[in-house]
């Protein structure tokens, strides 16, 4: 073997680096998912589909 492996210590590094990306994706899951650009995005697409709507609907 080139080198001393230690599976314990690996383990933990493993484990802690988990435990920190886990407490951490909440806040930035929220952060992304509230933006105000999601909810203008949202609004916009929602005014476009129903003017296409009543477009639509007047050409009949």
């Amino acid at each position: 073997m080139p080198h001393n492996t230690q599976p314990l210590t690996a383990l933990l590094v493993f484990t802690g680096l988990n435990a920190v990306l886990c407490s951490t994706i909440t806040p930035v899951y929220d952060f992304v998912c509230f933006l105000p650009y999601w909810e203008r995005r949202r609004e916009r697409h929602h005014q476009e589909h129903e003017a296409a709507m009543l477009m639509a609907n007047n050409s009949k």
